[in-house]
């Protein structure tokens, strides 16, 4: 399932709905949701067509790196929950899996970023 189809199934669009001043920074997996809701869902900016001006491809490199730049924390939060053995390969009840995750995310959210 595409990434904009299983958030649009879980409900997560209509958050968007409820807090109009959320922006939330995208991969190109959300192309769509980035469509329907500019200004909230930021996706990576588009690829400009052959034979644009060669400032044109310049503007869309630094719009590109300042936003993987800016979405790299999200990157890194989400490889953090990763690199938990016990979540790799989850042999316990199914039903334990959502507390174990919030009490894993609880330990990691609670570092801070320097930079």
């Amino acid at each position: 399932m595409h990434d904009t189809t299983a958030a649009r199934a879980a409900g997560v669009t209509g958050c968007f709905e409820h807090f109009d001043v959320v922006e939330v920074l995208l991969d190109d997996g959300y192309l769509g949701l980035g469509r329907d809701r500019p200004g909230q869902a930021i996706t990576p900016p588009r690829r400009p067509r052959p034979g644009a001006l060669p400032s044109r491809f310049q503007q869309w490199e630094r719009d590109r790196h300042g936003h993987s730049s800016d979405r790299i924390a999200v990157e890194h939060a989400l490889a953090d929950r990763k690199r938990w053995k016990q979540l790799i390969r989850w042999t316990h009840r199914r039903d334990r899996l959502p507390d174990t995750y919030r009490a894993i995310a609880g330990l990691v959210s609670g570092r801070t970023v320097t930079g």
